[in-house]
C-alpha cells in the first residue's frame, strides 16, 4: 500500500482523459519539493543566521516555527479554496508566493524580516501541497494512483534527507559571499522552472459540489495556534509572567471552541475545517495524537542537534549535515520493508518503531558524553542510524493507518488533519524542547544543555508507542477495526 493518503474512488476514464499526467505529477512534486525541502534545510543554517543577524535563541525557533504554524494554519482552508477557485490556479498561486518569499528571506537584514519571510513561506507550501494530492486523485485512476503517491513519498522521504545535506552544503560553500541566504535562494530558479512546467502540463481541476472555505475557522485556528505557541516560545525571556499562561489556555480553550461550533453547525454551504466526526474514530484520533508527538520529538530534537554540533563542538555546518545524513541511511535502510512488515505484524511494528526511535535518541545522548570538541562525530552515529530506522517503521506504515480508519469520502479532509497535525506537533515540539535547550544553556555548556533536552525527544518517541497501542492490531487494514 502507498505511505500517502488513499484516494476516494474516481472513474477509471479520468486517466484517459489526460495523457500527460505524469507529467503533471513531475512538475508538482518540483515544486512541493521546495516545501519539503524547506523544512530541514535551515536547521543546518540556524547557527550562522544566528551569528549573521544577530538572532537571539528565541528569534532562531520562530525561523523554523513560524515556517510551521502558517503551514498548520492554512492548509485545510486552502484545500477547499482549490475544491471551489480551481487547484492549478491556487497551484500557481503558491508557487509564486514560495519564490518571492524565499527572495525576501534571503535579502533579510534583520531576524524580523527573516520571521516574516519564513510565515509567507509557510503559507504558500500550505497552498500547494493540498492542490497536489487532489490533482492526484482525479487525474490518475484507482490503479495508477497508488504509484503515484508511492513516488511522492519517496520524493517526501529524498527531500528530507537532501534538505540537511544542501543546507550544510550551500552555508559552507558561501557562494558568492551569500552563506546561509544561499539555502532560500536556490528555490527561486526552482520555482522558476517549476511554474513554467506546471502552467505546461497540469490540467484545472476543481470539486463541482465544492462549499466555501470556513474563513472565519481559519482565522480562529490561526490564533489558537498562535496563543498555543507564542507562549512556549517567549514565555522563557519573558520570565513567564501569569498572563503567558492565561494566553496558552485562551489558545486550548479557543481550539476546543472552535471545535464545539462545527459539531454544532449544519451550514452546507461552509467547508468543515476540522471534521470533528473523525474525531469519534479511535484509531483516527490516536494516529493523529502519534503524529503530533512523533513531529514534536523530531524536530524539536534536530533544532538541538545542529545547534550543539555546529556552536558546541564547532562542526562546520557541511559536516553537520553529513552527521546528520546517518539518521537518512538508517530510515532508507527500512523504508522498503515497512508496510510488508506492518501488514503482517501490524501495530507491533509501530510501536517497534516508536521505541527505536526514543533508543536511538538515547544512544546519540550517551555519545554525546564521547564526543570532544571538533573531535570526530563517529559515537553519535549508531544512534542517529538506530532512530532512522525506527522513524521508517513508525512513519510510513502510520500514514494509511489513520487515513484508512477514516471513511473513504471523508480521505481528503482526513489527509489534512494528518498533514496539519504534524506541522502543530513541529512547532510545538521546537517551542518546548528549545525552551528547555535554551534555558539550560544560560548556566551550562552546549554539550550539558543537550544532553539535558534530547530525553525530552525520547520521551515523544514513547509516547508514541504508548498511542500506537491504541491503533487498530492490523495496522494498515482497510477496515475500521
Amino acid at each position: 500500500m502507498s505511505a500517502i493518503a488513499p484516494a476516494p474512488p474516481h472513474p477509471a476514464a479520468a486517466a484517459d482523459r489526460y495523457p500527460r499526467r505524469w507529467l503533471a505529477a513531475v512538475a508538482m512534486m518540483i515544486a512541493v519539493l521546495m516545501d519539503m525541502i524547506d523544512v530541514t534545510i535551515v536547521n543546518v543554517a540556524l547557527p550562522t543566521i544566528r551569528h549573521d543577524l544577530g538572532a537571539s535563541a528565541t528569534q532562531l525557533e520562530w525561523v523554523v516555527s513560524a515556517y510551521m504554524l502558517a503551514f498548520a494554519a492554512a492548509l485545510i482552508t486552502a484545500g477547499s479554496l482549490g475544491d471551489l477557485l480551481g487547484r492549478k490556479r491556487l497551484f500557481l498561486t503558491g508557487i509564486v508566493l514560495f519564490g518571492a518569499a524565499s527572495l525576501a528571506a534571503g535579502l533579510a537584514q534583520a531576524p524580523g524580516e527573516l520571521i516574516a519571510a519564513r510565515v509567507v513561506q509557510g503559507a504558500a507550501a500550505a497552498v500547494m501541497t493540498p492542490q497536489l494530492l487532489a490533482t492526484f486523485r482525479t487525474v490518475f485512476s484507482a490503479k495508477e494512483r497508488g504509484q503515484a503517491f508511492g513516488l511522492y513519498g519517496a520524493v517526501l522521504g529524498f527531500a528530507s534527507a537532501i534538505g540537511l545535506l544542501l543546507g550544510g552544503i550551500l552555508t559552507s560553500a558561501d557562494l558568492f559571499g551569500w552563506s546561509w541566504r544561499s539555502v532560500f535562494f536556490v528555490n527561486i530558479p526552482v520555482a522558476l522552472v517549476s511554474l513554467v512546467l506546471a502552467a505546461r502540463f497540469v490540467p484545472e481541476t476543481r470539486e463541482r459540489s465544492a462549499r466555501r472555505p470556513d474563513l472565519i475557522g481559519a482565522a480562529l485556528l490561526t490564533a489558537a495556534l498562535v496563543a498555543i505557541v507564542y507562549p512556549l516560545l517567549e514565555g522563557r525571556s519573558l520570565g513567564w509572567p501569569a498572563w503567558i499562561w492565561l494566553l496558552l489556555a485562551a489558545g486550548l480553550v479557543t481550539l476546543g471552541l472552535l471545535g464545539f461550533v462545527e459539531e454544532r453547525r449544519r451550514h452546507s454551504r461552509v467547508a468543515p475545517l476540522l471534521r470533528t466526526k473523525l474525531f469519534r474514530i479511535p484509531a483516527f484520533t490516536a494516529g493523529l495524537g502519534v503524529q503530533l508527538a512523533f513531529a514534536a520529538g523530531l524536530q524539536g530534537f534536530f533544532l538541538i542537534f545542529t545547534i550543539w554540533v555546529q556552536a558546541g563542538q564547532h562542526y562546520s555546518p557541511l559536516r553537520a549535515g553529513l552527521t546528520a545524513i546517518a539518521f537518512s541511511a538508517g530510515s532508507f535502510a527500512l523504508a522498503p520493508i515497512a508496510v510488508p512488515m506492518a501488514l503482517r505484524y501490524g501495530r507491533r511494528v509501530l510501536v517497534a518503531g516508536a521505541v527505536l526511535m526514543a533508543a536511538g535518541i538515547a544512544a546519540v545522548d550517551f555519545g554525546a558524553h564521547h564526543v570532544g570538541t571538533g573531535t570526530s562525530p563517529w559515537p553519535l552515529v549508531p544512534g542517529l542510524v538506530i532512530a532512522g530506522a525506527g522513524l521508517a517503521l513508525l512513519v510510513i506504515p502510520l500514514v494509511n493507518v489513520v487515513l484508512a480508519a477514516a471513511p473513504v469520502e471523508a480521505a481528503g479532509g482526513a489527509s489534512g488533519l494528518f498533514s496539519t497535525a504534524q506541522q502543530i506537533g513541529g512547532a510545538v515540539g521546537i517551542a518546548a524542547i528549545g525552551t528547555v535547550f535554551f534555558g539550560y544553556l544560560g548556566n551550562h555548556s552546549f554539550a550539558a544543555s543537550f544532553t539535558h533536552a534530547a530525553p525530552y525527544a525520547a520521551a515523544a518517541f514513547l509516547v508514541c508507542a504508548a498511542l500506537s497501542l491504541v491503533l487498530p492490531r492490523t495496522a494498515v487494514a482497510d477496515d475500521h477495526s
